[in-house]
């Protein structure tokens, strides 16, 4: 007699319904830090009002869920990779927007993030098909660098998080007013016919006063015991709680900020509870092609990542993916990115942690990234929650970012310890040469003034400078492997990084 019992394919198991929401929940809970950070990072850098700070969260959520459904329910034969996996912006894309920014902190200036979000998630749904290909001239050594430089290049974010942005009101030196007042009194007594040579038109008033605003002690001590608090959780707590370290660290660092009546929450109170995540919500996107194809070269990094991750995640579900399958999932990293870039948010790729969350738990249905999926979805549509995230001080998100921006390299350091040192040293040249040119923006932010200024939003990018060494490099050093050697390499340089 035949056994009726059938064998569930674990992917494609439906769990019962609190099941679901509370597995759900926790890849949510895992991913939420990383996923707010970036509208949290580049609304600042824009300048945006916290209004609009909260806008960019909630339709970071909303879009955030929404591309994770695509991505583990799928839609049709072209997208969706039908795994367990979470869908975030993704860190690589922080480097360029947020150079973009700091040239333009205005509407205008996400405008064109916006505008090249969209032209380089068209790019990315179109070059999915050939990623395959393209893997060979993406070996560890390689994206390994160019991590390692995304890593390094988003630490000054946090630690200016930490005492204070070097401009504006938290400047470390401040203008003393009796220098200004001194200047207007000279200005008058020269308009005047006194003997006085007329005041240069370019004659100012330089900083030189220590501001109190900068690096107050009160701050870098809440901002110590965020990093405190993640460290401890990391040290004594695994699994669930040890995978949530940074959110717990900032809802921690949070209150005791409240308590020093340095967390605001005017802003929480008038926020509604329920409001719809609109597209173009910042006005219609400018789409400039020089930032289009330096965030496209982005999107081939993130896509070659996403790559390996799927490869990985394969493995760990005991799914034999094809490059078809590849295809379809690489083509939601674009497709995301173009919903992303309509909605005004960001590019988006699938989360590393989310994955290592699967090996973890040991839970392989895809249903339950669909569940996390709704649950963004739901946070996105309501504005309070959006509030209270940017509500949160910017030292406290400091002691947090420490650690994400830090992992961001760790990663990079990671995928680089799989590279061979021992009998080819010219891998060493690579990485220091990749290194050295993506620091440069970074160390010398004004190296291009004498430079055309049609290429200085190229340029400003050490992610692409890194890149395109690291990939010439690798190319005149060690040539290319072929498709199949590359592919595996990705899948074991994932799963080992997790």
């Amino acid at each position: 007699m035949q056994d009726q019992t059938k064998i569930i394919d674990p992917v494609n198991e439906v769990l019962p319904t609190g099941k679901l929401f509370i597995l759900g929940l926790q890849h949510v809970l895992v991913m939420y830090a990383g996923a707010i950070a970036v509208p949290l990072i580049l609304g600042r850098a824009l300048k945006l009002s916290p209004d609009q700070v909260t806008a960019l969260i909630s339709a970071d959520l909303f879009v955030c869920g929404l591309v994770t459904l695509i991505q583990s329910l799928g839609v049709g034969k072209l997208f969706g990779i039908r795994l367990p996996v979470m869908m975030g912006v993704t860190f690589a894309s922080l480097g360029p927007m947020v150079a973009i920014a700091n040239a333009n902190p205005t509407l205008a200036g996400a405008q064109s993030i916006f505008g090249a979000i969209i032209g380089a998630g068209v790019v990315a749904i179109f070059i999915a098909p050939v990623m395959s290909k393209l893997l060979r001239f993406f070996p560890p050594i390689v994206t390994g660098s160019i991590i390692l430089v995304i890593g390094v290049s988003l630490m000054p974010v946090g630690i200016n998080w930490i005492f204070g942005i070097p401009t504006g009101l938290t400047a470390p030196l401040t203008i003393d007013p009796d220098h200004v007042l001194w200047l207007k009194q000279m200005a008058t007594l020269a308009a005047l016919d006194n003997p006085i040579p007329d005041m240069p038109s370019t004659l100012f008033a330089s900083a030189s006063q220590l501001n109190p605003n900068y690096a107050p002690i009160l701050n870098v001590s809440i901002s110590a015991f965020v990093l405190v608090i993640v460290l401890v959780i990391s040290k004594f707590f695994k699994g669930f709680l040890g995978n949530i370290s940074v959110l717990v660290g900032i809802i921690a660092g949070s209150a005791v900020a409240a308590f020093y009546g340095q967390m605001h929450f005017t802003q929480i109170a008038s926020a509604k509870w329920f409001d719809l995540v609109m597209p173009f919500q910042f006005g219609m996107p400018i789409f400039d092609p020089i930032l289009i194809a330096t965030m496209s070269i982005v999107m081939v990094v993130v896509m070659i990542e996403s790559a390996g991750m799927f490869l990985a995640l394969g493995e760990m579900t005991n799914k034999k993916l094809s490059t078809q399958d590849l295809a379809r999932g690489l083509r939601v990293d674009g497709l995301g990115t173009l919903i992303g870039g309509i909605f005004n948010v960001f590019p988006y790729t699938s989360f590393s942690q989310n994955i290592g969350l699967v090996g973890i738990s040991g839970v392989k249905s895809r249903y339950v990234c669909v569940a996390g999926g709704v649950i963004l979805m739901a946070m996105g549509l309501i504005p309070k929650l959006a509030a209270i995230a940017e509500s949160t001080p910017t030292f406290v998100l400091g002691g947090a970012g420490l650690v994400m921006f830090g992992m961001v390299a760790t990663t990079g350091i990671r995928i680089l310890s799989s590279v061979d040192f021992k009998t080819n040293r010219n891998n060493s040249l690579i990485i220091a040469v990749a290194l050295g040119f993506g620091m440069i923006p970074t160390i010398a932010p004004k190296f291009m003034i004498w430079m055309p200024h049609a290429i200085h939003p190229l340029i400003d990018s050490g992610i692409l400078l890194a890149s395109i060494a690291a990939i010439f490099l690798n190319l005149f050093f060690n040539g290319v492997k072929s498709s199949e050697e590359a592919a595996k390499e990705a899948a074991e340089n994932t799963h080992g990084s997790e």
